[in-house]
């Protein structure tokens, strides 16, 4: 899972979690503060970052790394497809699913990320209730303007959750 930290008003890491955890509980006041929030940057929703020291080290194996272990069905073509795939069948599955997970978030998931992350960051600020209505129609330039006076930061972020294509 992929998130974006703010602390107070300003994003001060992103990508995945263990890249960045030991980093910030190296900061133990900022870690502790209510002030530091993190975001899912797929569904917009607040989660709880796990800084505290990582647990004993695991035994090696998959399921060290959460992989599950659950049966599929399918036709003997589709086996030997998957079989001349570099990495076999599990590492051509789970890259085939990743990608469809990536490219199958509909524009509604889209907005409701957004406004997710916005009630959390914006729901007090001047505006909000105006610029989700503007999110929600998809009025880009009424809702730029709503919230100009909203921290770059946090304009920039909803905007990339609601509006994934053009971010780039």
């Amino acid at each position: 899972m992929s998130v974006t930290v703010f602390y107070k008003d300003d994003v001060i890491a992103r990508g995945q979690p263990a890249d960045f955890a030991a980093a910030l509980r190296d900061l133990a006041p900022l870690a502790r503060s209510a002030d530091l929030l993190a975001f899912d940057d797929e569904t917009g929703r607040q989660v709880d970052l796990e800084l505290d020291a990582p647990a004993a080290p695991r035994p090696r194996g998959r399921p060290a790394l959460g992989v599950e272990a659950r049966e599929i069905t399918l036709m003997p073509r589709h086996w030997e497809w998957l079989a001349r795939q570099p990495g076999g069948a599990s590492v051509t599955l789970r890259k085939l699913v990743e990608g469809a997970m990536r490219a199958g978030r509909s524009q509604r998931e889209c907005l409701d990320a957004a406004c997710n992350f916005l009630t959390v960051m914006a729901g007090d600020r001047p505006g909000y209730q105006e610029a989700i209505r503007a999110l929600y129609a998809g009025d880009r330039d009424n809702f730029d303007a709503l919230c100009v006076l909203w921290p770059t930061a946090v304009a920039r972020h909803a905007r990339t959750l609601a509006w994934p294509q053009d971010a780039s």
